[in-house]
């Protein structure tokens, strides 16, 4: 894997985001769920928020990248407010 640029936070950001999927597989066999409907009207799981959520994130952080000049910490705060609201209302 030399052809890539793997760096630290690199490597922590696909680590999480792999550790989220082994938890949500483990939390869906240990404890299923029916869907619920939510602000948005539609049926949503666990993984059907955590989907969203990391869409939302994902757009939040390119903005706060090309629109603000702040630190990089306050768009992980927003996207983690915004992922609680998610899980939360929809």
């Amino acid at each position: 894997m030399a052809w890539m640029a793997w760096t630290w936070p690199t490597a922590v950001f696909f680590g999480v985001i792999a550790a989220l999927l082994i938890t949500f597989t483990i939390l869906a066999i240990r404890f299923p769920e029916t869907p619920r409907t939510g602000v948005l009207g539609i049926e949503t799981t666990r993984g059907d928020r955590l989907f969203i959520t990391l869409l939302g994130a994902a757009f939040i952080n390119l903005a706060w990248l090309g629109l603000t000049d702040a630190a990089q910490w306050w768009g992980l705060g927003l996207s983690l407010v915004y992922g609680a609201a998610v899980f939360r209302f929809v």
